[in-house]
Formats: C-alpha cells, structure tokens, sequence
C-alpha cells in the first residue's frame, strides 16, 4: 500500500489535510496510519521540546535529530504498516528535514545525502497557498516554535516555492477547506 506525504510550510494546512485524507480514505474502506514529524516518540518529543525553548542547538544538529526521529518513525511505523497493507499517511517527511536546513543554511546536498536513505513516499502532496495565507494562519496561533518567526518563514516558503520535483504534487491551500481537501482526494485518485 502507499506512502502518501503532506508537505509545506508552517500554516499551509499539512495537519488538517492529513487528517481529512485519513477519514476520506477510511471511509472508503483502507487501513490507514496517519501519522507526523516530528513524532510523538523519545526522539520527536525531545526536539518538539527543543523548538519552544529559547535557543536551537546547531543547525546540522537539528537536522541530524530530525533524521534520527524519521530513522525510528520509518523502522517503528511506517515500514511495518506498509508490511502490512496498511496506507499511511504521515504529515511531514524528507522534504521538510531539507527545505527547513535549507532555510537554516545547511548545504542542499548534504541534506539530501543524510535524507538518501529513507523510503521514496508513493505520493508527496505540497500545500502551498499564498504566503501572507500561512502567515496569518501562524500568528493566529497561542504558541509559537523557534521556526515560526517571519524571516525564517519566508526562506522556508521560497525554498517550497522552488521544489519541483516532478513527483511532487503542488496544491494552493488557500481556498475553502472542503475544496482543497476534495482537491487532494482526486490526486489522490488518479
């Protein structure tokens, strides 16, 4: 069964719409695992905590957590659904790890070499609506992490801007919530 994958930059709706894929795809009948990144395991927990505080350790560090939370998610999760038949549908994935070390100046190879090794997501949805779109949805929120602070965001949004990788399916999220997510069900279809 497929790995599908949401991508996009902090307020761009990966959450939401992963869950709404889930139900859509339970609905119809599929076992699905919806998941996301940073996990809640040892590892997630521990860089979740990392990013609400009031300093980030060196960027290859993060970076190097980020896999090592994807390195347990993937032999822990994801494999062994997919052994199993099971869809999973995981809210972050590879892409992220790069576009955020990107934004925090880690080279583009490196980040994708550390990356290399991780399974190749069946589908990878981009959600990406305009880019005062995500902002507002961020400042709306109680709590914000050391990533949500408008320059980084926006190295964050050109760097997604230019992902384009021919397997990476780009949707503008900015439209009625119904809309997008029927948007990504027919990708999903096809």
């Amino acid at each position: 069964m497929p790995l599908i994958v949401l991508e996009g930059p902090d307020g761009a709706g990966t959450t939401k719409h992963s869950k709404l894929l889930a139900e859509r795809l339970k609905q119809e009948g599929h076992d699905v695992v919806l998941t996301a990144e940073p996990t809640d395991g040892p590892i997630g927990t521990q860089i979740r905590t990392m990013l609400k505080g009031d300093r980030l350790p060196d960027p290859k560090a993060v970076q190097l957590l980020f896999c090592a939370d994807r390195a347990d998610h993937v032999a822990g999760v994801i494999l062994p659904a997919l052994a199993a038949g099971k869809t999973v549908i995981t809210d972050r994935y590879t892409l992220s790890t790069i576009v955020y070390g990107a934004a925090q100046g880690l080279d583009a190879s490196w980040l994708l070499a550390i990356n290399d090794a991780f399974p190749r997501p069946d589908q990878t949805f981009l959600l990406l609506p305009p880019y005062k779109v995500c902002a507002k949805r961020v400042w709306r929120r109680a709590a914000k992490d050391q990533f949500e602070v408008d320059a980084f965001q926006r190295k964050v949004y050109g760097l997604y801007e230019q992902a384009c990788q021919p397997d990476v399916l780009r949707i503008d999220s900015s439209g009625k919530m119904e809309e997008v997510a029927e948007k990504i069900w027919m990708m999903t279809r096809s």
